[in-house]
């Protein structure tokens, strides 16, 4: 498993389908709001990797979330715990966790309290896979903090997304109307360097 691995589970059809029942938002405001999201917060888990206070308890999070068993994402994000994945938001984004939401509700057009909802049941899923990588990597260096920023490092989280995101074509998609399918079409999914200096200032 690599970056875009992980990506493309967190995107995956029925991922964001699941996401979609959790949270009471539709499968295209799932898909606007981890676009515009998971940069933040995979910035946030590299700064932790980075940060000498904090790589620790990043390290010990990555190992605890990597014993998850997430062999079925949709079935995993069906029983997140969403107090857990709050937690985790606020670990990895600290003070700016709430302006972080408020300017991806602002970017994606979804609303504040869906888009935090919708982040709390990504956060498990993410840092799960996150571990699991680090720790098929464990041979590479020490750490799982160290590894995984290293899985972070120059990555075009953006680029990636993308990528994933121009070539989706689920059910939500098809079941569209047209007028819909072009609006969809229209998706900003560019200037993700921009989104994640004002995300982190």
């Amino acid at each position: 498993m690599d970056l875009s691995a992980i990506m493309t589970t967190l995107l995956s059809s029925d991922s964001v389908k699941t996401l979609s029942k959790r949270t009471d938002a539709s499968q295209t405001d799932i898909k606007k709001v981890l676009n515009a999201a998971l940069p933040a917060l995979l910035e946030g888990v590299s700064g932790q990797a980075k940060n000498k206070s904090t790589a620790a308890g990043l390290e010990k999070a990555l190992k605890d979330h990597a014993k998850d068993d997430t062999s079925d994402p949709a079935d995993f994000l069906g029983k997140v715990d969403l107090a857990d994945g709050a937690k985790i938001i606020g670990h990895l984004l600290g003070g700016s966790a709430d302006s972080t939401a408020k300017s991806v509700a602002k970017k994606s057009g979804v609303s504040t309290d869906k888009v935090t909802k919708i982040l709390s049941a990504v956060a498990p899923l993410l840092l799960s896979l996150l571990g699991k990588q680090a720790d098929e990597d464990k041979d590479k260096a020490s750490g799982a903090g160290a590894l995984v920023g290293a899985l972070l490092s120059n990555v075009d989280v953006g680029g990636l997304l993308t990528g994933l995101l121009s070539g989706d074509d689920d059910d939500d998609s098809k079941k569209s109307s047209k007028k819909s399918a072009a609006k969809d079409d229209g998706i900003d999914l560019g200037d993700v360097a921009s989104l994640l200096g004002g995300l982190l200032k």
